[in-house]
């Protein structure tokens, strides 16, 4: 694997703050965060960075980077097997050179991507723990 272990297991910290978050449900809050449940603490607001920092990690990757991650999801979700590695990434490549999306944009319009993540480096035998 190209990418560090520690790049992945910061991005995955970053793609479950962005997953446990939802819409906005208490606009118009001014309360204090006790009386009304702490609702704000899970939302998305426009000043949350968050998502725009995982766009930031992923620019940062050099090419055998990214296709290490796009690789990481393939086999996380069961697309394809630890020992395919080599074809996973193939296929990431391909898919970085043919999609108009762009891979941050792609990764995080994936559900569960931490948890994809998380799996795909556990099926590697790698983990967090060890970042």
């Amino acid at each position: 694997m190209d990418i560090g272990v520690d790049k992945v297991c910061d991005l995955i910290a970053r793609v479950k703050a962005v997953d446990v978050k939802e819409g906005v449900t208490d606009p118009d809050s001014g309360s204090n965060p006790i009386d009304d449940g702490n609702l704000d603490a899970l939302t998305t607001n426009p000043d949350d960075m968050t998502e725009e920092e995982i766009r930031e990690v992923v620019a940062g990757l050099n090419d055998d980077e990214r296709a290490d991650l796009i690789a990481l999801v393939y086999i996380g979700r069961g697309d394809m097997e630890p020992q395919e590695w080599a074809d996973a990434v193939r296929l990431a490549r391909e898919r970085e050179a043919s999609s108009v999306l762009s891979t941050a944009d792609w990764l995080i319009g994936i559900p569960n991507l931490g948890d994809l993540l998380d799996e795909g480096l556990h099926l590697l035998g790698r983990s967090c723990g060890e970042a």
